[in-house]
């Protein structure tokens, strides 16, 4: 595929994300396809988990200016758009990125703003879908690209990509690896379109579901009651290390939980 400037198209977007593999292939893919980057939107993170795969990192590599939201903020409320950071940005593009977009982010773009999201949608929208999906025993999976509005995960749709996938026999960390080939997948398709001059189609969603981070707390816990099931479930469901998996109280302390198919799982990978 030609990079746009070799087809004379000029497209500038802010890109906002976290500190995951995927995403900084897709800041990446955009600026190998001509795509000029104003500015990268994230959080610094200090899990283990995000040394290898730092975007404020990335932006110092392509000379690219850095912000995080509360900066972001600071400048959308002062109405800074004369900042030539903010002058004619063609989209906004949220890659996994966690935190609820500012309004006046959200209007700045000419073409939209678009999120990438991890899970089918309206099924799942909000925090950590893979959990709620394999707790469900959701008979399939997707990711999702969709605009962004005023509400979380609730923009009219771009598309959705479905595939088969066995959530009895997933863990989170094992939904996310496999979801991510496919979103990565997505956002090259979407990115295409745009370069190409195409005009993303859109799809009001139906009523969806809105998980919380409350939600997922409170599910997370393994009660008393619990079946062996339920049990298996809830520490597939939460399986995402090194972030605390289903738990159990005892004496008012929390402890992880895991299985001897997880510790079988682990033994293989490393070996």
């Amino acid at each position: 595929m030609k990079s746009a400037n070799e087809r004379g198209i000029k497209i500038s977007v802010i890109f906002l994300g976290k500190n995951k593999p995927f995403v900084i292939k897709a800041l990446e893919f955009l600026i190998e396809n001509g795509v000029t980057v104003n500015a990268i939107i994230s959080e610094p993170e200090h899990s283990s988990m995000s040394s290898k795969n730092d975007l404020i990192k990335t932006a110092k590599e392509f000379e690219i200016v850095h912000m995080t939201k509360s900066e972001l903020e600071r400048i959308l409320e002062k109405n800074q758009v004369e900042n030539k950071i903010f002058n004619n940005v063609d989209l906004v593009i949220s890659y996994l990125y966690p935190k609820k977009i500012d309004v006046k982010l959200i209007e700045l773009p000419k073409i939209g703003c678009i999120n990438f999201h991890p899970a089918p949608l309206p099924e799942f929208r909000g925090v950590s879908p893979y959990c709620f999906g394999i707790l469900e025993d959701f008979p399939y999976w997707g990711v999702t690209a969709h605009f962004i509005d005023k509400e979380f995960d609730a923009g009219d749709i771009i598309k959705v990509k479905k595939f088969d996938v066995n959530l009895k026999m997933e863990t989170s960390l094992s939904l996310e690896q496999k979801s991510q080939i496919y979103l990565f997948d997505l956002f090259k398709e979407i990115t295409k379109m745009f370069l190409e001059n195409k005009q993303l189609p859109r799809e009001k969603q139906n009523k969806g579901r809105y998980f919380s981070y409350k939600e997922f707390e409170k599910l997370r816990e393994i009660k008393e009651n619990d079946s062996i099931e339920t049990i298996n479930k809830k520490i597939r469901a939460f399986w995402y290390p090194p972030f605390p998996g289903a738990s159990i109280k005892i004496q008012g302390k929390e402890y992880s939980v895991i299985n001897e198919k997880i510790l079988d799982d682990v033994s293989k990978n490393k070996n």
